[in-house]
């Protein structure tokens, strides 16, 4: 990033109509004199990004679809308007915008990876809360990353967390990083009572408010599981140096184990306003303005082994990061489809698992070294996942 530190950092999201994207701009409103919006990218809520670019007056927004743009354009009719594309161009467009200094990568599902190799071969720093990005690409991604100088800022909770408990570590002092998970809705049901449980009972997250399919993720503990292999890609550590371990109360957001047996946690309030305010300000700090964590009201902080048996999505992960470069793109594809299949009624809880693990079994594409590899496998683990799901019904 090319900023000087009195200069305001100016800042491109894509996603900005979800809740990671809402959440960025109220820490960009908190932080007006250090912050300043240049691009905006959403999928359809084009009643929102309308009063977005009227708040913010980005130079760039983008739509996922030319009728999507068409809603946008009447809602700011006779107001001032950025320039407004659509698809994939918009995406790389608000991404590379030459004004851009960082770019939050928060929308979700894979669109969004060409913008972001984009934005890192024009040299913008990233500020990553889209999990499939590293998921599906994370050799290719880290690789361009490394040969531009380009940050990868981490903005989920847990590797947020990692990024802070490592800040000025040397590598070689890592023995192994420690995801906390909340174990979500059903951590406690037993596997009778989990063959009868809903899309409704699913998304009744106890401790974070996220959008539908990273909740269900949390649910089956998916989510945990890519967050291993993104852990993986941004730390640049191996498989046995990634453990997951159950805190129901979501206070530690992760820990580091240092050689030495030292452990290194970051606690805070279950709010994403402090790890995008960390991201955007990196390597300063900043006052957030938001409410401090009060020790004295937490409580017991209870640590436990997650059950493998009773949510195997996680050891379907561990798996994917074991084997093949193609592996960890056919559990994201497939994960993808089985999830929208049980949200839409078509799949029981418990078959969601299932639907990734035969997808995986199927899977003889080798390694992928390209982005066309990346998609090829993508589009073929989506066609397998819902032939299955077919047979379901």
């Amino acid at each position: 990033m090319t900023t000087r530190p009195s200069a305001k950092r100016r800042i491109a999201i894509l996603g900005s109509t979800g809740s990671i994207g809402r959440s960025a701009l109220s820490v960009v409103e908190a932080h007006a004199d250090r912050l300043e919006v240049v691009g905006l990218a959403a999928g359809s809520n084009a009643n929102l990004l309308a009063g977005q670019i009227v708040q913010t007056r980005p130079r760039v927004a983008a739509m996922a679809t030319p009728h999507a743009l068409d809603t946008v354009r009447a809602h700011l009719a006779g107001a001032p308007q950025p320039r407004l594309l659509a698809g994939a161009e918009g995406l790389v467009a608000v991404a590379t915008h030459p004004d851009v200094d960082i770019l939050l990568c928060a929308s979700s599902g894979t669109a969004a990876l060409e913008a972001v190799l984009a934005a890192i071969e024009a040299g913008k720093t990233i500020a990553l809360a889209n999990k499939e990005v590293l998921v599906m690409a994370g050799a290719i991604v880290t690789a361009a990353a490394e040969r531009k100088g380009v940050a990868i800022l981490p903005v989920d909770s847990e590797h947020n967390a990692i990024h802070q408990c490592l800040h000025g570590r040397s590598h070689a002092e890592i023995n192994r990083l420690i995801l906390t998970a909340s174990g979500g809705p059903f951590r406690s049901h037993s596997a009778a009572e989990l063959k009868k449980v809903g899309p409704e009972d699913a998304l009744r997250h106890p401790t974070w408010r996220m959008g539908r399919k990273i909740t269900i993720d949390s649910a089956t503990l998916m989510n945990k599981g890519l967050e291993v292999i993104e852990a993986r890609w941004l730390f640049g550590v191996g498989p046995r140096q990634i453990d997951v371990v159950i805190h129901p109360q979501s206070v530690v957001h992760s820990m580091v184990e240092l050689r030495d047996g030292s452990i290194i946690a970051q606690l805070g309030p279950t709010d994403m306003r402090l790890p995008i305010q960390y991201a955007f300000s990196y390597p300063e700090r900043w006052t957030s303005g938001l409410p401090l964590l009060d020790l004295a009201r937490c409580g017991q902080l209870d640590f436990a082994a997650p059950d493998h048996k009773r949510f195997p999505c996680l050891g379907l992960a561990y798996r994917a990061l074991g084997g093949d470069s193609s592996l960890p793109v056919v559990l994201n594809s497939a994960n993808e489809v089985a999830v929208a299949a049980f949200l839409g009624g078509q799949l029981s809880f418990l078959s969601i698992v299932e639907v990734i693990e035969c997808t995986m079994d199927a899977n003889d594409a080798g390694n992928v070294t390209t982005l066309d590899d990346v998609r090829r496998v993508d589009r073929w683990a989506r066609e397998f996942a819902q032939a299955l799901i077919r047979d379901y019904n």
